[in-house]
């Protein structure tokens, strides 16, 4: 499976190689190929990212819950979702912000990542899909038309989480430049101010 820099993935075009390093697969690849379209990988975000982990996450212990996986493979599927959430490999989502596909290959990207990262953790090379797949584990009894708006919705609010931190640090920080200032005496302003007669 693994030759020298690349190893050898197959989807139902075929055969193809994907760098060794890669915690992408196949189909990540065919999508950075087939949407060149801003150069910008969906890495930008990293609220998505978790987003997604989350969800594959959640899908797992699910999945596990009914029956559908097994406990070790549950298990690597919730580390590799855990180390996301953390943000590691974030680098490894390479597909374009736009791109067809209402988000599958946002989607496979991620269970790719996962699907790799799950393997190593189970002591498999990245590749080694009969141990633990992307679409069979990682990705069972999912669509991308539930996960990605999911997944913006978790990002959103993941994000909102974010801007609130933030604005607690500006509130904090004008705070102190208020006593900072308090002793300098400083002309009122009136504009946009109406007269009342």
């Amino acid at each position: 499976m693994t030759a020298g820099l690349f190893r050898t993935e197959h989807d139902l075009l075929g055969d193809r190689e994907v760098p060794v390093q890669a915690y992408y697969g196949v189909h990540t690849l065919r999508a950075v190929e087939n949407f060149p379209i801003t150069g910008t990988p969906i890495s930008i975000y990293p609220e998505l990212i978790k987003a997604l982990a989350a969800i594959k996450q959640a899908a797992a212990q699910a999945n596990h819950e009914l029956g559908l996986l097994d406990k070790a493979r549950c298990d690597a599927i919730v580390g590799a979702c855990q180390e996301l959430i953390a943000g590691k490999l974030h680098d490894q989502f390479v597909v374009d912000v736009i791109q067809g596909g209402a988000g599958t290959s946002t989607n496979m990207n991620a269970n790719e990542v996962i699907a790799n990262r799950a393997l190593e953790l189970l002591g498999h090379q990245r590749g080694e899909y009969q141990h633990l797949h992307p679409n069979e584990h990682v990705n069972i009894g999912q669509s991308t038309n539930d996960v990605y708006p999911s997944a913006l919705k978790v990002a959103t609010w993941f994000g909102i989480v974010g801007l609130v931190d933030a604005m607690a640090v500006l509130r904090r920080a004008f705070e102190a430049k208020a006593d900072e200032f308090a002793h300098i005496i400083k002309m009122g302003r009136t504009q946009l101010q109406t007269r009342c007669r």
